[in-house]
């Protein structure tokens, strides 16, 4: 077995940034300089849902895994693109949506939904993107599948202020059977290639609820040819 191709899933982690309403804005300045001090380091300021990153159960669950604590297989294997462009905004993704690729989930399998938003990145609209409800969150997990990413900000709706109206259905049914989410990923078009194997792994933040993540799809090819 040998790569192909690598495709890299994950946002380009700057100042100023979409964030999570409500998360720490990212900052970066230097805190050593090479005319100054001979070598250069940057001081990064961000929240651990920065960018394209995994949420942990800790994220919503009281005595959830922290993600220093959780099994590392959860954040690599082979993935299932759930193709659902075309959508609306704030549209909901149903348990419906999801039955037509039943056969590609199972134990182990990264569940990828595509919703096509990643396109507007950087817009007003990108806050506006479809979310899982909780049938079509149930509908992963009574496959097996314990590992969901999306192309968008959030697996739940997007609310700029106050209480969730549905308290997160999505993320407190999959963190709530031990599995994680990924979020923010991008260039899921240039995954064109069948059975992508995708690596999510995390920084091991120390009893974090979530941390950032170099999401990477990896073409992976028999023999050495």
């Amino acid at each position: 077995m040998r790569v192909g191709r690598v495709v890299d899933l994950s946002r380009r982690v700057e100042p100023k940034m979409p964030v999570y309403p409500g998360d720490p804005e990212v900052s970066f300045e230097p805190a050593a300089v090479l005319e100054e001090d001979g070598v250069n380091v940057l001081r990064v300021c961000m929240g651990s849902h920065s960018g394209t990153h995994v949420d942990a159960p800790y994220h919503f669950v009281v005595e959830g895994s922290r993600i220093d604590e959780l099994d590392l297989t959860l954040f690599f294997g082979p993935a299932a693109m759930l193709d659902v462009r075309g959508r609306g905004p704030r549209s909901r993704i149903t348990a419906e949506d999801m039955r037509p690729f039943a056969s590609m989930l199972s134990p182990g399998v990264i569940a990828i939904v595509r919703t096509g938003w990643e396109v507007h990145y950087g817009t007003s609209l990108y806050y506006e993107h479809p979310f899982l409800d909780s049938g079509a969150a149930r509908v992963l997990l009574n496959a097996g599948v314990r590992t969901v990413a999306i192309d968008a900000l959030s697996v739940d709706e997007t609310v700029a202020d106050g209480p969730h109206p549905e308290g997160y259905p999505a993320h407190h049914a999959i963190l709530g059977a031990g599995g994680v989410i990924a979020e923010n990923l991008a260039n899921l078009g240039a995954v064109d290639f069948p059975q992508p194997f995708v690596s999510l792994l995390p920084l091991r933040l120390g009893g974090a609820d979530g941390a950032p993540v170099r999401a990477v799809a990896l073409e992976l090819l028999p023999g050495d040819e």
